[in-house]
């Protein structure tokens, strides 16, 4: 089964004040440690960036990632999501993920696969903090799904539509969520940062 993945980069950092995807922390970006946990999955990567797109490029030499281009990124994450699932080659399966769940390891990807493949339920969406949500599988007969999402919107509405479609992965460590700089903070003082 091929899985690709795409890395939602794009945002503007509106509430943070500056690029959070290029906060380092432990000696990486976080751009670059949510591309490292994609290439986990078994298919390309496909990394959408909006107004930072070359600084995030650069972040991302020497990793073996497609960086998409979204010039609409302002309209909003459905429009970035649109752009990373036309670029992406033909998968059987997609991971979508955002660069600001720091915890989103390898391995909770390779959980969201195993569990595609024993349920083959369409949508494998993470639980945390009474929520279901990002990262996520969604299998190819979501696709078009996907693509429809309107520019504001992400795939919650998608994972919520059918929750009969849907199987979860506890992963608690999702609600670790860097809005801002005092996430950012408590985020990098904890041990294994």
């Amino acid at each position: 089964m091929k899985v690709g993945a795409v890395v939602l980069a794009a945002g503007g950092s509106s509430r943070f004040g500056q690029p959070k995807q290029l906060l380092v922390c432990a000696g990486e970006t976080l751009v670059r440690r949510a591309a490292r946990a994609a290439l986990t999955a078994r298919g390309p990567v496909v990394v959408v960036v909006g107004r930072d797109g070359k600084e995030i490029a650069e972040e991302l030499l020497g990793l073996p990632v497609t960086v998409v281009p979204n010039d609409n990124w302002e309209r909003g994450i459905g429009s970035s999501l649109r752009c990373g699932m036309e670029a992406l080659p033909e998968c059987d399966a997609v991971v979508v993920l955002t660069c600001d769940q720091p915890r989103v390891d390898g391995a909770a990807i390779q959980r969201l696969i195993q569990m595609h493949e024993k349920t083959r339920n369409l949508i494998v969406a993470s639980a945390y903090a009474g929520t279901i949500g990002v990262p996520a599988l969604f299998a190819g007969g979501i696709f078009d799904e996907l693509r429809r999402l309107p520019d504001d919107q992400g795939a919650k509405p998608i994972i919520a539509a059918q929750p009969e479609r849907v199987a979860t992965i506890d992963f608690p460590e999702g609600a670790i969520d860097i809005d801002n700089a005092k996430d950012w903070e408590n985020f990098c003082r904890t041990p294994n940062a």
